[in-house]
């Protein structure tokens, strides 16, 4: 099978502003980019597929233009990405930004990748094809309520974690226990447990629950009105095939459907309102459950610039990545 990947920890290389979606991160991070010598890493799963802009919030042209930005656009929306092709790609990154003399910034919600460049990541064996196959064989004939009660004999708590529907994280981690007789959940919580992050320049905007369902219900809106409809038509015009991940993308999945023809506008409109307030408060637990991360209050009379200048603060007082 060949020795696992594993990634190092990122701690002492980089800062990192994250957030619920519609906190306000990409705005404060321009707000940082004006002060500071820095360039932005998204930290995002969904941004690294083309074409998904409106749905995303991806930085704009304009946003891209004033600042560096790394880790958009990386594939199509036909293809998968996994936590250790964001790896790889945000080693690299990291390695360029630093040979430059600037500062790794990473920006975004996603909280698996935030905690893998955190706590270092462990990727498991290389994959085993044929394993795979027979595997994926097993799950178009028997279903995948087979495929999961297969998993919580050899990996429960990967089984209960992983989404019912989400049958490529779950052959994977059937593979890895399989392979190496050691559940790829267990694997990790090791890993972590020799790789904590320690002291780290990690921060997270945090907004009253009502204030952020007005900002993400005012987001959601303005999606809509500057074209969301159409961009998920073009992609699927252009990608009959969406991979799973890109599928499961809020204000895609709801699109899709709205295009199918089994919900109207309206209703589309307020299940992504509704998809995105599960989201983050999904991200909100995520948050709450890292030490690492450091809370910043948010309220409306608070300026970005002024979020930057504690966040620029708080920094001083903590290890230098670039040390």
């Amino acid at each position: 099978m060949g020795d696992s990947t594993t990634f190092p920890s990122l701690t002492h290389r980089a800062c990192f502003l994250t957030g619920p979606t519609a906190s306000g991160k990409s705005t404060v991070a321009d707000s940082l980019a004006a002060k500071l010598e820095l360039e932005i890493l998204s930290l995002d799963s969904m941004t690294v597929y083309r074409r998904m802009d409106l749905g995303t919030a991806k930085p704009s042209a304009a946003q891209q233009q004033q600042t560096v930005h790394h880790l958009l656009d990386q594939v199509d929306p036909d293809a998968e990405f996994s936590a250790a092709q964001y790896l790889t790609a945000a080693h690299a990154a990291v390695d360029q930004i630093a040979a430059a003399g600037k500062l790794p910034l990473f920006v975004g919600g996603t909280p698996l990748y935030l905690k893998a460049c955190l706590r270092g990541f462990d990727a498991g064996p290389p994959a085993d094809w044929e394993f795979r196959k027979s595997i994926e064989a097993d799950l178009k004939e028997h279903g995948v309520d087979a495929l999961r009660k297969r998993l919580e004999q050899v990996d429960p708590l990967s089984a209960h974690q992983l989404h019912p529907n989400d049958t490529r994280r779950m052959i994977r981690a059937l593979e890895v226990a399989m392979l190496t007789g050691q559940p790829i959940s267990h694997r990790q919580v090791q890993f972590e447990a020799s790789h904590s992050a320690d002291q780290a320049n990690v921060y997270a905007l945090h907004w009253p629950r009502n204030l952020l369902h007005q900002r993400i219900d005012r987001r959601v809106d303005q999606m809509f009105a500057d074209g969301l409809v159409d961009e998920v038509a073009a992609i699927r015009r252009d990608f009959p095939t969406i991979s799973r991940t890109a599928a499961q993308a809020v204000g895609y999945k709801e699109v899709f459907d709205l295009l199918d023809g089994t919900t109207d506008l309206a209703d589309t409109i307020e299940q992504v309102k509704a998809h995105t307030r599960q989201l983050a408060r999904r991200q909100e637990t995520w948050l709450r459950s890292m030490s690492e991360v450091e809370f910043i209050e948010m309220n409306e009379e608070r300026t970005h610039d002024d979020i930057a200048a504690e966040i620029i603060e708080k920094s001083q007082s903590r290890p230098d990545p670039a040390a």
